[in-house]
């Protein structure tokens, strides 16, 4: 490879998961990373809890822990949650580890066969409060800072709202959709055009029952399928190839290819969808909206955002189109925090996480915002 490709080696952050796909295959990293086994994951930790196909992740800090409220981290469904320790100085995790937090992870794992019934009243109800009762038992802590990214950061708005009144300190909801059908959701709001009656004819939506009776569990890159199945939405985000080309120019640091070459491992390193969780996800948020409406309910107790009153720090990026600002900002209006702060970032899904902005800006940002309210 000629050494002036060394430039295109890199995570921007304006990118998404399908710009890291374009990257892979313009600039022949494929054969790279086919080759290449990126280690992710190295922050030392030990699993303190489980249960199903979960774990629960410990990282003690590796100095005297300075922060009483310990952190809780939680990840989506459909992927992989090593994004939040991805490589050695480009890791979320290793961050707030050095900074004196106690942090946890809660890994979904890999659904089986039999976890196909699975959905969002077990999450939410039963593994997270499990997993919080955990962290606090093992932390000897009172309360905690529950963090959620993209589809986590739904599971722990909704936990938040139905355990209002327990032992959450502090909420971050970080690329968190909660509006799902916002009445403008902009060129990036590519799932809500996909699924909405606004949109569409109701006989013509997408409906998933027929994909998890036919299939169960929905299959590892099923959902991003769909979408590219669809041309119309997609079309205008080929028009910013040439952008990305340029962007590339700027990045060329030595460490950025094994940056780039971990989120390219993750961005395919995902893991098949609960069936019965797909199937709610795309009805009850997608299709109807049921959580900014109020009207969602797990297991006949109503989800009221309303009362979610702790502090929150809810981060969005302008250029995420996996979750829109259009489906991120309304959350402020919804909750019921007075301290209550939105900070949106010239970023992409993926970017927010792992690209330049994230270790000069995001971290730094969050590791503020959280010092003062972690005593």
């Amino acid at each position: 490879m000629p050494t002036n490709n060394v430039k295109l080696l890199g995570v921007d952050d304006y990118d998404n998961p399908e710009t890291i796909h374009f990257k892979k295959y313009a600039t022949g990293l494929q054969l790279i990373s086919d080759g290449t086994r990126v280690q992710t994951g190295q922050t030392p930790r030990k699993v303190v809890w489980a249960k199903g196909r979960a774990r629960l992740h410990h990282y003690e800090p590796e100095k005297d822990k300075k922060h009483s409220a310990p952190v809780l981290l939680v990840y989506a469904l459909i992927l992989r949650p090593y994004i939040l320790d991805l490589v050695p100085g480009n890791s979320l995790i290793e961050y707030l580890v050095g900074e004196g937090f106690d942090v946890y992870l809660l890994d979904w794992g890999v659904p089986e066969e039999e976890d196909k019934d699975l959905s969002f009243d077990n999450y939410v109800l039963d593994y997270l409060p499990e997993a919080v009762g955990q962290v606090l038992r093992t932390s000897n802590a009172e309360k905690l800072t529950l963090f959620g990214y993209c589809q986590g950061g739904t599971i722990a708005a909704m936990h938040a709202a139905l355990f209002a009144e327990g032992l959450l300190k502090n909420l971050i909801l970080l690329a968190t959709p909660v509006d799902f059908a916002p009445e403008d959701p902009g060129l990036l709001g590519l799932w809500t055009v996909l699924t909405s009656g606004k949109y569409f004819d109701p006989n013509l939506l997408f409906d998933p029952d027929p994909v998890v009776e036919a299939l169960g569990n929905v299959p590892v890159g099923l959902p991003g399928y769909l979408t590219e199945a669809a041309p119309s939405p997609l079309e205008p985000l080929a028009s910013h190839a040439a952008t990305y080309a340029k962007l590339w120019e700027r990045m060329g640091r030595v460490g950025s290819l094994e940056s780039l070459l971990a989120v390219s491992k993750w961005v395919d390193d995902g893991v098949p969808f609960p069936g019965e969780a797909f199937r709610r996800w795309i009805r009850d948020f997608y299709q109807q909206n049921k959580l900014a409406k109020g009207e969602l309910e797990l297991r006949g107790r109503l989800v009221d955002l309303s009362k979610i009153e702790v502090a929150l720090l809810n981060i969005a990026g302008s250029k995420d189109y996996i979750c829109p600002l259009s489906q991120a900002k309304p959350t402020m209006n919804l909750v019921g925090s007075e301290d209550k702060e939105l900070l949106v970032l010239d970023a992409g899904h993926v970017g927010l996480m792992a690209g330049p902005i994230a270790k000069k800006n995001l971290w730094p940002r969050i590791r503020e915002w959280l010092e003062p309210r972690s005593r």
